[in-house]
This record gives C-alpha cells, structure tokens and sequence, in this order.
C-alpha cells in the first residue's frame, strides 16, 4: 500500500513505547495521523501521491497499529493527546524535521490540536479533518451526537469494564463500527479492513480505552484550562469536515472552530462521511495538497 516508503519502528522518550512509522518522497515534512480504529494505512490512497512534494510521515500512535501499547497508568496520562503529540514530536526530531506540517483524521487529529498547542515552534501548519475540539464535544453534548457516538462514554468507563465486554468480540466489533455503526461509515476496502481486523487485539482494545478514558479526564482538564486562559491555536489551520459525517450533522464546525483557532484558513465539508481519506481520497488529497503548498 506505501510502495516506496520506507517502515521504521521508532524509540520515544518513553521507554515503553516505540512507534510504527512509514516515510516516503522527498520536500517539506508532513505528518500524518490517523484515527481511531484505524492505523497509518488510513492514509494509503493520499499518502503516495502527497510523497511526489512533500517528504511523507504516516504513523500509529501508541496504542493503535504496531505501535507500543504499554498498560494505561491510574491517570490514564501516558495516553493524553499530550503524551501522544510528544510521541510524535519525538518520531520527526529523529528523522531530523524541527519544524513540519501536519494532518491528523479523528483521535490524530486531537493529537494534532494538542501538539500546535505545546510545540506551537514545530508546527507549521495544522489540517483537522472531521473532529471539533475535545472541550467543545464535552462541552456541547446532543442527543443525536451521543446516540451515534456512544463510545465516547462506553470505551472511557473504568478498567477493566469495556475491555472485558469486548474480549474475544473484536473482530465482529471493528466491522460493526466501522461499516454499520453510526452516520458516516462505510466505503473502507477489504484490503484496508483486513488490516484494521489484525491490529484489533486485546492490548489495542485496551490502548484505545485509555485514550477515551484520558480524552474523558486529564485531556478534557488540559482543554479547560487552555480555553479559559484564551490560548489558542496559532498556526494555519485547514479543517476538512466528511459532509455525511455524525458530527456534522449536528455541529457547525467554524462557529466551533473559531473559539479554539485564531487562523482558521478554509472550512470546507466533502461529500462523504467520518473516513475522507478512504471515502474520498481525491478530495482529501485535492485540500491537504492546495493547503500544504502555499
């Protein structure tokens, strides 16, 4: 799926945890971050062909993929958004990028927000695609958005509740939620399922309760304090909504954006739902390329 990059597994600075890493092409740096419950191949039908300009980096974030999954720590913080950007962080400084662009597709996207808040000198722009910002989503919970978004609560309640209900049930689990469950789903190829099926074990399980649990906890906390200090984020900043998404059914997404962003660049809503580098990669390409060249 990525012929021509090359596979790295590469050491953070936590000791525990290494990250799965294609790279590819040559140009500025970009990093691309997929979403839960998918891994780096989310990006196979963008990824190629962004690599003729730009030097691509697609990962697995802890937890996900064949990225480490060390168990989560009482305060759920070594699966903050904040210890995954650092992850990332760590995984371009070792490629030698100090300063890169970035994309990010549901929990990569959280990442990504997170990481233009911490590392504000590294990130040179920022591409949110089909998220609004954690503390908003808290913050704004519907009816019609928590039907369809359910895991947000089930995968956040305490070890080992979730995990236990999930046990030997994976497999019928992932393609329920990523073919049936919810608005927006659907159009993920057999090839792509097949590998999103593989990396669904008990520790992903696990990694991705943790992430939920600390998106519910420490992350929502960080968020709170960030929005009532005013920070925001400062870079350029693209956000690709999936038109037929479970979120933008419910929310607008430049009223929310500009309480977060003070340069939101361009908003643009493409005719798919929550997966547009899959279900519309012509699309998702079209904006990452116009966006990142400028």
């Amino acid at each position: 799926m990525f012929e021509g990059f090359r596979q790295l597994d590469i050491q953070t600075t936590d000791p525990a945890v290494k990250i799965r890493t294609v790279v590819g092409g040559d140009g500025p740096p970009v990093l691309l971050m997929h979403g839960n419950p998918l891994t780096h191949v989310h990006w196979h039908l963008v990824a190629p062909r962004l690599a003729k300009k730009f030097t691509v980096v697609a990962t697995d974030l802890r937890g996900y993929g064949d990225s480490g999954k060390p168990r989560g720590l009482p305060d759920h913080s070594n699966y903050s958004f904040r210890r995954m950007a650092q992850d990332q962080v760590d995984v371009m400084q070792h490629l030698g990028f100090d300063k890169f662009m970035v994309a990010g597709h549901d929990r990569g996207a959280r990442t990504g927000f997170r990481m233009a808040l911490d590392h504000p000198e590294k990130v040179r722009k920022l591409a949110s695609i089909d998220i609004l910002p954690t503390h908003h989503v808290w913050n704004n919970v519907t009816h019609r958005w928590f039907i369809n978004s359910y895991h947000w609560s089930f995968m956040a309640q305490p070890y080992d509740f979730p995990e236990q209900l999930l046990a030997g049930k994976e497999e019928y689990y992932i393609r329920h939620k990523l073919e049936k469950q919810g608005l927006g789903k659907g159009g993920i190829s057999a090839e792509t399922l097949k590998e999103y099926l593989r990396c669904c074990t008990p520790e992903n399980i696990h990694g991705v309760c943790e992430d939920y649990r600390a998106a519910a906890g420490i992350d929502l906390e960080m968020d709170t304090r960030d929005f009532e200090a005013g920070r925001k984020v400062d870079c350029p900043l693209l956000v690709i909504v999936g038109g037929q998404s479970h979120t933008s059914k419910f929310y607008s997404f430049e009223d929310a954006w500009s309480k977060y962003a003070s340069n939101l660049k361009r908003c643009i809503a493409l005719p798919c739902g929550h997966y547009p580098a899959e279900q519309d990669p012509d699309g998702t390409y079209r904006e990452l390329d116009a966006f990142f060249s400028v």
